[in-house]
């Protein structure tokens, strides 16, 4: 059983040789994931539908099937991550996850397929298998993330671990920023078979790697010959979750942040355009500002979250946040719209390395799995209903609108946005109020 405690002075960048392992399978595979998905939408939107007038449509149908396993999946799944052993769990994702992405090959054009005109699948069949293979693998990224967020507690002491939050979101910033672009060269170049060659690999390299690994015993929720009660653990779950004060707290704070996420994706194409007055072109800088936030806030909040409080980080940053929103609702031009998305980046990229280690601190590791399949699902849904309400009241209700108050002039967008910036910032309030004094083992 290998020993994943540290002393303090000697631990290393990467913590020790279990961390170590498992970020440099995960960075792989999420450069695997952003380059498929990426691929996955230009292919079905240029290629596949080209000329069809359901191609916004068939778009659609790709981030549903990425995005129902969540809800329909994720809280269930939770209970089975904690029955079960977190390594052995995420060694069978990840190779069921090569073989679904290896399974698109075939209709990629790789190869010709015999006996078909042009020797291709008709659009629609594509386009359902794609959907298929896609909502499947999603699915079994339900129950590898909460097993590696487990996983990552134990083999990782609490005074290192936003230094490994901090770590793996790094990990995802940096595969968000340069993987994208990558692929879209790429797919406009060979197609879309490297794409999902590369991902099916990846899943591959992430598999190795924690095959590698020699982490202690995982705890589980049910005891050895044990018989498990689905719907007990599953209530279980919930009760615990809502049930302790910290988790709560930070949960009715995150549903009121995340608003403005789901704002800004649906509308900001348009606030680029109508209020800041920049061409769509560049509305892809924004992303980049984000991103670049976000790596550099997660890499300081790595080195120096612990020494702060990551109450106090997780806290302030929502409240911070908040104001930035509304800030960015009464810009007018591009160049400080890029701060503040930047800044924005910033925030939340320490917003997401003290989430890790108050959920470690306040959850026993047999609920850790539950408590994270409970939480994903719940901000997923706040950003969704942000998406559906703003949109039907930009093209409705608010279509028109247009107000002055105190010689301040309102349209429908920058009143959007400021509603969600007012909202994130009592979500910020409200978890700096209640997080006070809450603090973790040095």
């Amino acid at each position: 059983m290998a020993n994943t405690s540290q002393t303090p002075g000697k631990v290393r960048l990467l913590i020790n040789r279990n961390f170590a392992l498992l970020w440099g399978g995960g960075i792989v595979s999420a450069a695997g994931d952003y380059l498929f998905n990426t691929t996955l939408l230009l292919w079905i939107a240029t290629q596949i539908t080209r000329g069809q007038t359901w191609a916004p449509l068939a778009v659609g149908g790709l981030l549903l099937a990425t995005s129902l396993p969540i809800f329909l999946i994720g809280p269930i799944a939770g209970v089975f991550v904690d029955r079960w052993d977190k390594r052995q769990t995420m060694l069978r994702m990840d190779a069921s996850r090569a073989i679904l992405i290896a399974l698109l090959l075939p209709i990629s054009g790789i190869v010709p397929l015999p006996f078909l005109s042009g020797g291709h699948l008709p659009a629609a069949l594509q386009i359902s298998i794609i959907y298929i293979i896609v909502f499947l693998a999603s699915t079994c990224g339900q129950f590898f993330n909460p097993s590696a967020l487990a996983l990552t507690g134990d083999i990782v002491d609490e005074p290192y671990r936003a230094r490994a939050t901090g770590m793996t979101q790094m990990m995802f910033s940096l595969a968000a920023i340069v993987a994208p672009p990558i692929a879209a060269l790429l797919f406009f170049a060979i197609g879309a078979q490297l794409a999902i060659l590369f991902n099916a690999l990846s899943f591959v390299v992430s598999f190795l790697a924690v095959l590698a690994t020699r982490p202690p015993r995982s705890t589980r929720s049910l005891e050895e010959g044990e018989r498990g009660n689905f719907l007990r653990e599953f209530v279980e779950g919930i009760g615990f979750t809502f049930g302790n004060s910290i988790l709560r707290i930070i949960l009715i704070a995150a549903f009121l942040v995340v608003l403005y996420e789901g704002a800004f994706n649906t509308l900001g194409i348009f606030f680029l355009q109508q209020n800041l007055h920049t061409a769509p072109n560049l509305y892809g800088f924004l992303d980049t500002a984000m991103g670049a936030g976000l790596t550099i806030g997660a890499a300081l909040a790595a080195a120096f979250a612990q020494r702060i409080g990551v109450a106090r980080v997780l806290s302030m940053g929502l409240l911070i946040a908040g104001l930035f929103v509304i800030v960015y609702a009464r810009l007018t031009s591009f160049l400080p719209a890029l701060i503040v998305m930047f800044a924005l980046g910033f925030l939340a990229g320490g917003v997401n390395v003290a989430v890790g280690p108050l959920l470690f601190h306040t959850t026993p590791k047999a609920l850790i799995g539950r408590v994270a399949a409970i939480a994903n699902p719940l901000l997923s849904l706040s950003s969704m209903l942000a998406i559906a309400t703003v949109s039907y009241l930009d093209s409705t209700i608010m279509h028109n609108f247009h107000a002055t108050l105190f010689g301040i002039s309102f349209g429908p967008l920058d009143t959007i946005f400021l509603s969600t910036g007012i909202l994130a910032t009592l979500g910020g309030l409200y978890a700096v109020v209640n997080l006070r004094g809450v603090k973790l083992a040095d």
